[in-house]
């Protein structure tokens, strides 16, 4: 999830796995809320990494407003994303815990296994109607530790003008879109871009065509991963992308495409509200799939409110009624329309769907997005980093992709 308003660096710092980026924290410490003298909780604390000034004052309103209707007081503070899951197993091993806890999808799974987090059905948090990632991107061990009230995803966008003028159609297979971005390709700008730098962003924006294909992150060195990898090695071998994707970032897809740089970009839905402000002619569409019929898999995207273990029942009973609140319909409506994510909820979504014609590729893509932590749980760090690593090495030349995917096979199993 994201918003035009907050910078797209720190939010995909957070989003794509902080743990194997960050070695060492810093931050606020954790509150254990306050009951009054008589035992009823009046407030609780809350923690997140929503520290962008404009965004960290909407979540707090909308945090007021939940505890508001749960009885209680929130104390809501930020850290860099960067810093969240080292300070929260600090605070865990330290019994300093906040009441209410959002965390990166991802790094839910290894925040549940150190037993900081309680299952939500304890406080009856209902968590019908989700979408299947979804449910599984907070699941752990069979119970649901986590929520998410918005998700998001990838896509392909497009500039309409440089499609028509070159007489392209939106591609909906690889080989359409190799025809499509060589058509495209002009002195200046690219025909497609996209983010393979060398961080789990860089892995995220790959896992639609590992996944389309039918490739496994439990199997890399599969014929259908090294498919998906030749396909980026053509796009670049033929120009038609540019080698300088090795280190750009989803910020930077975006303002080559912005810039007329690019004329077809793999991103997300928080890219909508600047592409309005732009006032370019663009469109989305989901992102190809290696042959007709093939089922098209995108990585799931988002953060999760969860409720950890403390010494008071009634501070967590307190936090479950926040984070419910959260997830309502009407909340997720509201926080998808204002970052241009997608709710969670299937029934929702397809409404926002329906209001938001431009969200559709992207409520479609969720539906059936899947969570990075689905097949290897808390080993999907490993994996990530092989992904990454391969794609460099390939793309660079270094290694054709069937003997960079073995490399990366061995780094996902460290052996």
């Amino acid at each position: 999830m994201s918003s035009a308003a907050i910078p797209s660096r720190r939010r995909f710092t957070a989003l794509f796995g902080t743990l194997a980026l960050v070695l060492a924290a810093a931050g606020c410490g954790g509150g254990t809320g306050s009951p009054s003298a008589g035992g009823r909780v009046t407030s609780i604390t809350a923690l997140d990494y929503y520290t962008d000034t404009t965004e960290h004052a909407q979540w707090g309103e909308r945090l007021t407003a939940c505890g508001r209707a749960a009885g209680v007081a929130v104390e809501h503070r930020s850290v860099p994303g960067a810093s969240l899951v080292p300070q929260v197993l600090r605070q865990a091993s330290s019994r300093t815990l906040p009441d209410l806890l959002m965390l990166d999808n991802p790094d839910l799974q290894q925040i549940a296994r150190t037993g900081a987090l309680t299952p939500l059905d304890r406080y009856g948090v209902d968590s019908g109607g989700y979408a299947e990632g979804i449910l599984s991107a907070g699941t752990y061990r069979g119970k649901v530790y986590g929520l998410a009230p918005t998700a998001g995803t990838t896509a392909l966008f497009y500039n309409k003008d440089m499609l028509a003028e070159a007489g392209v159609a939106v591609p909906r297979t690889w080989d359409q879109l190799e025809k499509a971005a060589a058509a495209l390709t002009r002195p200046g700008r690219y025909g497609m871009a996209v983010d393979a730098n060398a961080t789990f962003e860089g892995t995220w924006q790959f896992l639609p065509f590992l996944w389309s294909n039918g490739g496994d992150e439990r199997r890399l060195d599969s014929p259908q991963a090294a498919q998906a990898l030749q396909l980026w090695v053509d796009l670049v071998e033929s120009g038609s992308m540019s080698r300088s994707v090795l280190n750009w970032t989803q910020a930077d897809l975006h303002d080559q495409f912005v810039a007329g740089k690019a004329a077809m970009m793999v991103n997300g839905p928080w890219r909508i509200s600047e592409l309005d402000k732009a006032g370019l002619h663009w469109g989305v569409a989901p992102l190809p799939v290696r042959v007709p019929g093939q089922t098209l898999v995108t990585p799931l995207g988002g953060e999760v409110w969860t409720v950890p273990q403390n010494s008071s029942a009634a501070r967590q009973q307190a936090a479950a009624k926040v984070l419910a609140c959260l997830n309502d319909p009407e909340n997720m409506l509201a926080l998808a329309e204002q970052y241009h994510t997608v709710p969670s909820r299937t029934a929702v979504a397809s409404r926002y769907a329906r209001e938001v014609p431009s969200t559709a590729a992207f409520v479609k893509s969720v539906q059936r997005a899947r969570s990075r932590t689905s097949r290897l749980g808390v080993e999907w760090p490993r994996a990530a980093t092989g992904i990454y690593t391969a794609v460099q090495a390939a793309l660079t030349g270094e290694q054709t992709p069937r003997e960079a995917l073995r490399h990366a096979q061995r780094t996902a199993t460290g052996s």
